[in-house]
């Protein structure tokens, strides 16, 4: 059972997963910027605004973390699983989360980041 409330949870989830996004979107942006593209500069932009939108709200995460006296840490990882400490108002828990999971969720960010959050602000100011 954790003593950790739903929205801070998630705060700890956003720290784990945030930059594994960046990392891999950092990798994406290599192999794109040393592929034979004709016109590669719409993708570069892309990931890189992406990567902008990312990092901002990292921020915005570790900001809340700080005030919320939250941390997150990897500690052990094997073929199926990651295992993670989340610290909590002094208080430890130990999570493991199946890897596939996390690619999972990482995908689903990357396309938000990519996609969804354009439809989200148009949708907005209709």
């Amino acid at each position: 059972m954790t003593r950790i409330p739903e929205k801070d949870r998630d705060i700890l989830e956003q720290a784990m997963y945030l930059p594994m996004l960046l990392t891999i979107l950092e990798r994406d942006r290599i192999i794109i910027d040393n592929a034979g593209f004709k016109l590669k500069e719409p993708y570069l932009q892309l990931i890189e605004e992406t990567i902008k939108a990312v990092q901002r709200d990292l921020k915005e995460t570790r900001l809340a973390m700080r005030k919320g006296q939250m941390k997150v840490e990897q500690v052990a990882r094997d073929e199926a699983f990651t295992m993670f400490l989340f610290i909590y108002k002094g208080f430890e828990e130990q999570h493991n989360y199946f890897n596939p999971r996390i690619r999972n969720k990482v995908q689903e960010l990357m396309e938000y980041y990519l996609f969804k959050r354009y439809n989200n602000k148009e949708k907005a100011n209709n």
